[in-house]
């Protein structure tokens, strides 16, 4: 790795001198009228085939989200005088840069760093040049010499300014040129080796959306917030299956819905805030359609569509992690139908958030557990302990209202 000197957001942060403090600042749920979530099961799946390709050779690719889709921003000062942008977190990718929507302003921080940078992401992409800059992430919590790329040219990026990647290290490597064998510090790497905070550790809260923009998440750097979740948090070890691992991969032990088997055995996927579905590999999601009678895939949206009679018999989907039941109810399965046009779909129908990977299981890589799982559970990415934790939240368990 190179070395440089050097939701409401929650940041536990610390100095040589002070003790822990908890800083709040916004982080908003990304969303947008119109049709803006039509494509978003097939872009989820070109995300998923893309975080399976990763290998350790370090490629001139790492997964990231699409951005078309919902997503979660919080407000990232680059700069000094900081020029503010809205960044997608994301800890399926581990790249930070701006310059998608408001352009990328240098300032007497910014050092050019003579390396090109370039990532492809399942369906967009950014190139431009390094920077390594001053970043604000809360008004007494300042990173120097962050590498921030400046997206020249780019793809699938409408809304947002670009992405804070707070994913493992390692996908950094490769996206630079023409050092292509270093790897970038992540923000995440910098809190640490600049005294900001103690542990490598990020807490997230998400939160079912009630409307168009919603200030409804949370990120905790360094440590968790206990004022977000209920009861214990279940930690379960980060896999050492391929190519799960390269990413915040976990093993599920298995899964059922209502009575049914969908996953029979333990097997490895990942947890994204990327992807915003919760994806099953292709023979998992066939025994969980055909336990839903009449449920089937609309050609049109990508979506999995369920009858209306069958929504009031609909079971809980339970996945088991380190000994713990997670269950997604009825509510957390379906797509409210006032959002139906915003995910392309028709008026008087139901979809659920549940989809298909687009591969069958077996090749290390069988599930995501994305955004929609993530609204009902914090979750905790902690790489000291090399570990990811749940725990139930407020919105754990809800009604649901069609």
């Amino acid at each position: 790795m190179r070395s440089v000197s050097t939701l409401s957001v929650v940041l536990l942060a610390t100095s040589a001198s002070a003790t822990s403090s908890v800083i709040t600042i916004p982080l908003t749920k990304f969303q947008r009228t119109g049709t803006y979530l039509k494509g978003s099961p097939d872009a989820d799946r070109a995300r998923a085939a893309f975080l399976k390709s990763f290998t350790a050779s370090g490629p001139t690719t790492v997964p990231a989200t699409n951005l078309a889709y919902v997503q979660y921003t919080t407000s990232v000062g680059i700069g000094s005088p900081p020029t503010y942008y809205n960044l997608v977190v994301d800890t399926g990718s581990s790249n930070t840069f701006c310059g998608t929507g408001i352009t990328y302003v240098q300032t007497s921080t910014s050092i050019p760093t003579g390396e090109a940078v370039n990532v492809t992401y399942g369906s967009g992409y950014f190139s431009g040049t390094e920077y390594f800059d001053q970043v604000t992430l809360a008004p007494n919590l300042v990173i120097h010499n962050q590498s921030i790329g400046d997206a020249l040219s780019y793809a699938d990026f409408e809304g947002v300014d670009g992405i804070v990647g707070v994913g493992p290290v390692d996908l950094t490597q490769g996206t630079l040129s023409p050092d292509t064998s270093a790897t970038i510090p992540t923000v995440i790497n910098n809190l640490i080796s600049q005294g900001l905070i103690e542990n490598q550790v990020l807490g997230i809260y998400f939160a079912p959306s009630t409307n168009y923009s919603d200030t409804n998440g949370a990120l905790t750097y360094g440590g968790i917030d206990s004022s977000l979740y209920e009861g214990e948090l279940t930690y379960v070890p980060v896999t050492m299956t391929y190519p799960a691992a390269y990413y915040w991969g976990i093993n599920v032990t298995s899964s059922t819905y209502g009575t049914h088997t969908v996953i029979p055995t333990s097997t490895a996927g990942i947890v994204d805030t990327g992807t915003t579905q919760v994806l099953l590999a292709d023979n998992f999601f066939d025994m969980y359609l055909k336990a839903i009678p009449g449920a089937k895939l609309d050609s049109s949206t990508g979506l999995m569509e369920i009858p209306p009679s069958s929504i009031s018999s609909m079971q809980p989907l339970n996945f088991m992690i380190a000994g713990r039941v997670f269950t997604m109810d009825v509510a957390a399965q379906l797509i409210p139908p006032s959002q139906n046009t915003a995910w392309g779909g028709a008026t008087g129908k139901q979809y659920g958030v549940v989809a298909n990977l687009g591969s069958n299981s077996g090749e290390g890589l069988d599930f995501v557990i994305g955004q929609k799982f993530m609204e009902r559970y914090y979750a905790v990415f902690d790489t000291n302990a090399n570990r990811v934790g749940f725990a139930q939240t407020n919105n754990t368990f809800t009604t649901y209202q069609g």
